[in-house]
């Protein structure tokens, strides 16, 4: 039992250690992602367009 408790005791110093983000850190990393997201959803969307296009192209 005492070893459980020091795991949560140095786990909560630990955790005092950490330099967390501000809020506007957080929100401009956020907007990072979901620009790179939906930016990356349209390309692998042109590419399968593309790709379906020119198989349907070959197939004929």
């Amino acid at each position: 039992m005492q070893g459980i408790v020091r795991y949560f005791q140095e786990a909560r110093d630990e955790l005092k250690k950490v330099n967390w983000p501000t809020r506007v850190q957080v929100l401009e990393g956020t907007q990072t992602v979901f620009i790179f997201v939906i930016f990356m959803t349209l390309l692998i969307w042109g590419m399968d367009r593309l790709f379906h296009l020119g198989m349907g192209a070959l197939l004929k």
